[in-house]
Parts: structure tokens; C-alpha cells; sequence
């Protein structure tokens, strides 16, 4: 017998309010200061002949949270902030197997703003959809 694994993404349209668009923006910018942080780590590991693996990040995250500079972070939701380190992992990955470049910083201009939350991170329901935190 065999199993298969049915993935599903959706699209949505909405108009969030002014204090929503601060929100988002806010979580866009924090994954995107994490995953250049991130990058920033393992690239200088790299340099010492190191390997650092998502386990290693995701604790550096929790190490960040930590400080008084980056308190930030502990403003928005973990679920993108964990997320994006995952996407890192991929391109790592995706790199040593010689399937793409060296991974790229993210810009303040020129990158997509994203934020990617797992399923345990929103909540669609009655045509309201409501992020964590």
C-alpha cells in the first residue's frame, strides 16, 4: 500500500488595516534581520572550517532574543522567525549539493518582504484570518 502526501497552498487577497500593515512590516523586518544574522553566522563559521546546522541557529535565535539590542524579535511571532531558518537550511543544503549558489543577504530594497507561517502559525476561520501574536 502506498501513502501520498497532499500539499495544498492558497492565495488571499486582503486589505489589512494601518496598525496590521505596521504588524506585518514589522515581522517582515525581523525575518529578514534574522535570516542575514543567521547567514552572517554561518558564513564566518564557515570560514573557520566550521558546520553549523539549523539546530545551531535556531538556538543563536533564542541566544538573540536574549539581548537588549535584538529584544525586538520577541515582538513578533516565532513562527516565521523559525521558518526562515529553515528556508536557510534549504538553501545550505541546496548549495553543497551543488544545486544553487551561495546564499544571498536579504535587502532592505531590493528583497521580496515575506513571511512564511506553518499551519500552527494562523488561523482562517468565518473570513477572518488571525496570525499568532
Amino acid at each position: 500500500m502506498t501513502t501520498t502526501c497532499v500539499k495544498r497552498a492558497f492565495k488571499y487577497r486582503f486589505h489589512p488595516t494601518g496598525a496590521q500593515a505596521a504588524e506585518l512590516s514589522r515581522t517582515f523586518g525581523c525575518v529578514r534581520k534574522v535570516y542575514n544574522l543567521a547567514l552572517a553566522a554561518r558564513t564566518e563559521a564557515w570560514a573557520r572550517q566550521e558546520r553549523v546546522n539549523y539546530n545551531a541557529t535556531s538556538a543563536m535565535l533564542t541566544a538573540w532574543k536574549k539581548t537588549e539590542e535584538l529584544a525586538y524579535l520577541n515582538d513578533v511571532s516565532s513562527v516565521p522567525l523559525q521558518q526562515t531558518l529553515r528556508h536557510l537550511q534549504n538553501a545550505f543544503t541546496h548549495f553543497f549539493g551543488k544545486r544553487s549558489q551561495y546564499p544571498r543577504f536579504k535587502s532592505r530594497k531590493k528583497s521580496r518582504k515575506s513571511a512564511e507561517y506553518t499551519t500552527s502559525g494562523f488561523r482562517f476561520r468565518e473570513g477572518k484570518l488571525t496570525l499568532a501574536k
